[in-house]
C-alpha cells in the first residue's frame, strides 16, 4: 500500500496536533486551569493518529483513559474538547466529565468511564448492533498492557470471537502500568497479543511509532471487520515520555531509557525525516503544518479560557434520581 502525500500530510499533522495539545493540556493542568487527573499520551501519538485516519465517523471509538487524540480526530468540534477538559460550559458534557470522561455519541466517541477493561465489554454492544443492522461499522477499542491481563478482557475477546463480531482491539504496549514494566505480571509466549489466539483471534505487533505502520494494519484489520471476519488484535509497541499521569516525576524508570525513546525514536520525527528524506515535502512545507497546528490549538485555547464555568443550579441535572427528591 503506497500512502497519498494527503494520507501522509494528515498523519503528520494529527501527531503534531495531539502533540501540541497535551504539552498545552500538561501546562495549564500544572497552573492550576484544569481538574482532576490528566493522562498524556506524549510519544504515543502514532498509535491513535494511524487508526484514527483508517474509520469513519459512524465507526464506534472506544477511547481509554490515554485518548486524548482519539477525542480530537473522532469529529467533535476540538475547542469543545478542550474545553470539557477545562470543565466549562461550553464542553462536549457541559464540564461534567472533565479529560477521563469525553464521549460524544454524535460522533460515535462512546467515551471512557475509568474502570481499566470495561471499554472492552461494552463495545460488544455497538458491534453487534453493527453486525445485526448489517451497517458495516466497525468498532475500535483501546487499551493498555495493563488492562489487558483483567477478566473483563478475555470474556469480551471470546464473545467477540464466537459472534464474528467487527472490532479492532488496540493493545497500545507502552511498557508500563503505572509503575510496573509489562514483564513484571505478564506471562506470555512472545508477546501481550498473542494470547489473542486462545480465542482463534488473529494478532498483529506492530512498531507503535511508525505511523504508517500502524495506519496499514489498522486499515488491513478495519478491511476485515467490514468484510465479516470478525474481531483483530493490533498490538502496538511504544512508550509513553511522561509518567503515568500529569505531575507524576516517574522516578521508577531509568533515564537512559527515557532518554533513547525521546531522541531516537519519537514517531513525529520519524515521518518529519522520511518525508522530507524521499521529497514528499520540503523541510518548510512541514514547518508550516507545525505552524498551523500551534495556530488551532491556540484558538482552542482561547476557546476554553473564555468559555463561561457550569451554572451551580445544573449541578444536579442528568444525575437519576427518585421521584422523592425531584424537584429540589
Amino acid at each position: 500500500m503506497n500512502l497519498s502525500k494527503r494520507v501522509l500530510k494528515e498523519l503528520y499533522y494529527n501527531m503534531v496536533l495531539i502533540r501540541d495539545f497535551e504539552d498545552m493540556v500538561d501546562k495549564y493542568a500544572k497552573k492550576g486551569y484544569i481538574p482532576g487527573f490528566i493522562h498524556l499520551s506524549t510519544g504515543q501519538e502514532a498509535c491513535q493518529a494511524g487508526v484514527m485516519l483508517t474509520l469513519k465517523e459512524t465507526d464506534y471509538k472506544f477511547p481509554d483513559h490515554r485518548s486524548h487524540g482519539v477525542c480530537l480526530l473522532s469529529g467533535t468540534p476540538k475547542e469543545r474538547v478542550l474545553a470539557e477538559i477545562f470543565a466549562k460550559k461550553t464542553g462536549i458534557s457541559g464540564g461534567r466529565g472533565g479529560s477521563m470522561h469525553i464521549l460524544d455519541i454524535k460522533c460515535r466517541n462512546m467515551g471512557f468511564n475509568a474502570i481499566q477493561g470495561a471499554n472492552m465489554v461494552t463495545c460488544l454492544g455497538t458491534a453487534f448492533a453493527s453486525q445485526y443492522n448489517n451497517t458495516q461499522d466497525v468498532t475500535a477499542v483501546f487499551c493498555g498492557d495493563g488492562t489487558i491481563g483483567r477478566g473483563e478482557v478475555h470474556e469480551g475477546m471470546n464473545i467477540a470471537a464466537k459472534w464474528k463480531l467487527p472490532i479492532i482491539y488496540v493493545l497500545v504496549n507502552n511498557e508500563y502500568a503505572i509503575s510496573t514494566r509489562v514483564e513484571s505480571v505478564h506471562s506470555y509466549p512472545k508477546n501481550l497479543s498473542d494470547r489473542a489466539w486462545g480465542y482463534c483471534i488473529p494478532n498483529e505487533v506492530i512498531d507503535g511509532n511508525d505511523v504508517i505502520a500502524v495506519y496499514k494494519a489498522s486499515a488491513k484489520a478495519v478491511k476485515r471487520a467490514r468484510d465479516g471476519e470478525g474481531p483483530t488484535v493490533l498490538e502496538l509497541l511504544t512508550y509513553r515520555w511522561q509518567g503515568m499521569f500529569s505531575g507524576d516525576p516517574a522516578a521508577y524508570r531509568p533515564k537512559d531509557e527515557v532518554k533513547i525513546w525521546k531522541e531516537k525514536r519519537c514517531p513525529i520525527k520519524r515521518l518529519r525525516e522520511k518525508m522530507i528524506s524521499d521529497k514528499i515535502f520540503s523541510a518548510e512545507e512541514v514547518d508550516e503544518l507545525n505552524k498551523q497546528s500551534l495556530e488551532e490549538i491556540e484558538g482552542m485555547l482561547k476557546y476554553a479560557i473564555e468559555s463561561p464555568e457550569p451554572e451551580p443550579q445544573d449541578a444536579l441535572k442528568y444525575i437519576y434520581a427518585g421521584k422523592e427528591v425531584e424537584g429540589r
